[in-house]
């Protein structure tokens, strides 16, 4: 029985999300009904049949790529090594393993859909693999977003056979040991088989889902933070009217100014604040709502793909066709992974502001600069400012769209290609950077309220306040803050998940 089992479950027969993804990151077991493993056997058969039969079949009886023309290795194991050895040579840093894991549990339900043509012992593979802590060691950069995620892919495929480097319960290792640690058998693969480990857009996919997840969560993150500083200065509330943003006409601004309003309630405001706000106040439900669009934009593209075939070719034993086509053409992804990024930028650039309004006397009725209990003697918020511009600017940097840079390569087989693996992988860590410009801003309203800002009056706000106090004391010195950052962005995910119920 393989290492470290969970008790967490999901079953192929039914629809991925991309909260499922953050499963991966532990032990998970997948279930396999005899539905399933009925069909992926049926087209199993169907592509023996047809394979035995002569007919030429992309990556079967043919080389790759603009190879294509030329005839494969005649024996399975060697057109197994063909097809992954010449794809082992990405770099860059190594995909951390929750993503690593959550592209194989993308590529297990992708091949579950029995249109691949796989053996069931890789599907059993994949299976056995996610029930363990093993995670394939997959470098990041190799994968152009068309062919599927080639390269990193072959990295998975490799790492099971026992080759290259694999992690085991964090730690990196020799492949062929991480599979003995974890209770894991090599993978044997044939030529088929290994094409369709690599030939699906799995890595976009589950980093893209990845990143929409967290980006449910960072949305959330933003009303909050945005009422508690409302209400922390004593604002007024007139900007989350529900007339007024009714009118507006879009439903997530109305969706966002509603869940500020109800954070909100019980909360008077101090008559001390200007009639209008700035707009990293007043424009808060029409920025957030219009991200939160973006976002369920990406959810609804990343599911299909999640639960779609990307594969080529694709097989219908009970038509007999052999399809040859480009579902591995990652364009949905890559541009749903662009308007994300660029919706995570602007949520990371409200925080930014709002926590320069926080420190700055001018603007926060008066507290003390870098809401320092003694300036000049203790800084206080002031390295945390810095890193979030420093941090915002690194965003802003990694905004560039990937969709659209498109460049030949192959022989100019692939003559236009999507790079949606780096879009996505970009989307991921920008929601990623951006719990921690919310977990800046979260100490800045905890350390307001310490120099001189009221406590929130929102009963709501006022308990997610004391869980703020309980993780960070009172900066009355200057004291190291990079871990506490770390805790509060935690506190902050579960706050927000606890009110989704998740």
């Amino acid at each position: 029985m393989p290492v470290g089992t969970s008790p967490a479950a999901l079953n192929l027969a039914e629809h991925l999300e991309p909260a499922h993804l953050e499963l991966a990151r532990d032990p998970v077991r997948v279930e396999l009904p005899a539905d399933v493993r009925d069909r992926i056997a049926r087209c199993r058969a169907f592509v023996l049949e047809v394979s035995a039969s002569g007919r030429a079949i992309y990556g079967v009886t043919t080389g790759f790529g603009p190879l294509v023309e030329f005839a494969g290795r005649p024996d399975s194991a060697g057109q197994c090594d063909n097809t992954l050895f010449h794809l082992i040579v990405g770099h860059g840093e190594l995909l951390p393993p929750a993503v690593a894991r959550a592209a194989v549990l993308a590529r297990l339900f992708s091949l579950a859909q029995g249109r691949s043509g796989v053996s069931e012992q890789v599907v059993d593979s994949l299976t056995a693999m996610l029930d363990t802590e093993f995670a394939p060691a997959v470098p990041r950069l190799g994968s152009v977003g068309a062919s599927g995620d080639l390269q990193p892919l072959a990295y998975v495929a490799h790492a099971l056979r026992g080759n290259g480097n694999a992690f085991f319960q964090g730690r990196l290792m020799p492949a062929v040991e991480a599979l003995a640690q974890a209770g894991l058998q090599r993978l044997v693969l044939d030529g088929r088989d290994a094409l369709a480990l690599v030939n699906g857009i799995s890595v976009t996919a589950a980093a893209l889902g990845l990143a929409v997840a967290q980006a449910v969560r960072v949305r959330r993150m933003a009303e909050l933070l945005s009422a508690l500083m409302t209400d922390v200065l004593g604002c007024g509330t007139e900007f989350t009217s529900v007339g007024l943003l009714a009118a507006f006409g879009h439903p997530d601004v109305a969706e966002s100014g509603a869940s500020i309003r109800t954070w909100l309630d019980g909360s008077t405001p101090s008559g001390a604040r200007p009639l209008q706000e700035p707009y990293s106040i007043r424009c808060t439900p029409q920025l957030i709502g219009a991200a939160g669009t973006s976002v369920r934009h990406a959810g609804d593209v990343v599911r299909r793909d999640l639960n779609g075939v990307s594969d080529n070719p694709l097989f219908f034993p009970e038509t007999g066709e052999v399809v040859h086509g480009g579902n591995f053409f990652g364009q949905p992804s890559a541009f749903a992974a662009d308007q994300l990024n660029v919706a995570l930028v602007q949520l990371g650039n409200l925080a930014e502001r709002q926590l320069d309004l926080l420190v700055d006397p001018c603007r926060s009725n008066g507290l003390p600069p870098m809401l320092s209990p003694l300036p000049g003697q203790h800084h206080a918020l002031q390295g945390v400012q810095l890193c979030a511009t420093a941090t915002v600017a690194a965003m802003r940097r990694a905004a560039t769209p990937a969709s659209m840079q498109s460049l030949p390569t192959n022989l100019h087989n692939q003559d236009v290609v999507p790079f949606g693996t780096q879009a996505a992988l970009t989307a991921l860590d920008q929601a990623r950077l951006l719990r921690y410009l919310h977990a800046g801003l979260a100490i800045g309203l905890r350390q307001a309220v310490h120099v001189g800002a009221r406590r929130p009056q929102a009963p709501r706000l006022a308990a997610v306040f004391d869980r703020l106090a309980q993780e960070v004391p009172p900066i009355t010195e200057d004291r190291p803050l990079d871990t506490t950052l770390g805790r509060v962005a935690d506190v902050l995910d579960s706050l927000v998940s606890e009110v989704e119920g998740a």
